[in-house]
């Protein structure tokens, strides 16, 4: 690839699969990546089955055709979705930047901004557990765990991720807030309900790391190729 389609793949690895919370580029999911010497881009993204939900597939080719168009240099960005029952709708509709809503007219009655906040407080969950599991590993005590703001976290890329999904839903992130948080509402949790707390965001990173592995599965199966970016 060209330095332009590095750039254009770098742009591509801030998308993410919004039920998955990780980049479409280490998922498999672009399957071709081209910018010609005048600067059109072309992208292909496939997933991993025909039926994939049209609302998550709508929204990862949105998010990849504003990646790549906001590249220095791209003057046209084409992002295609292929092997999909609804890649012609979803294809046609991001092109002409329509909408949810008008690119399926008569079946979606509303655009996905909530749909993509729940999968953010998800992600927000998920993050404290990884975040907590290795502190309490050490010894942490529950009530001091309560107590903890980011910025007594010791520093990890675990950390860092939770600050961004954070402040992607607009919940509190600097050092002084606390480590523990309601990601509905941005309140602390309390000592009391800590304990349930920590097994939802256990369950809630379970359930998305063995729901990547299954995709991740049938991508293979599927394809058998590995995708530009892909680790």
């Amino acid at each position: 690839m060209s330095t332009d389609g590095g750039a254009v793949l770098a742009a591509l690895e801030t998308v993410r699969d919004p039920e998955l919370d990780e980049p479409i580029t280490r998922l498999g999911f672009v399957a071709s990546c081209t910018v010609s010497a005048a600067g059109d881009a072309r992208v292909r993204l496939r997933l991993p089955t025909y039926f994939c939900a049209p609302n998550f597939a709508f929204l990862m080719v949105a998010d990849a055709y504003d990646a790549v168009s906001g590249v220095p240099g791209i003057r046209h960005a084409e992002i295609v979705l292929d092997g999909h029952f609804a890649s012609d709708t979803i294809n046609t509709g991001v092109a002409a930047q329509a909408g949810f809503v008008h690119t399926f007219a008569g079946e979606a009655v509303a655009e996905l901004d909530r749909l993509r906040a729940d999968f953010l407080r998800k992600a927000v969950l998920a993050g404290t557990d990884l975040v907590c599991r290795p502190l309490l590993a050490a010894g942490t005590a529950i009530g001091e765990l309560a107590a903890l703001t980011l910025g007594e976290v010791p520093p990890s890329p675990e950390l860092d991720r939770l600050r961004r999904r954070r402040s992607e839903l607009g919940l509190p992130a600097g050092d002084a807030d606390p480590l523990l948080i309601d990601p509905a509402t941005g309140a602390a949790v309390g000592v009391d309900a800590l304990p349930l707390h920590l097994r939802r965001a256990r369950a809630t990173r379970v359930g998305i790391e063995a729901n990547a592995g299954i995709c991740r599965g049938m991508l293979r199966v599927r394809y058998d190729t590995r995708g530009e970016g892909e680790t």
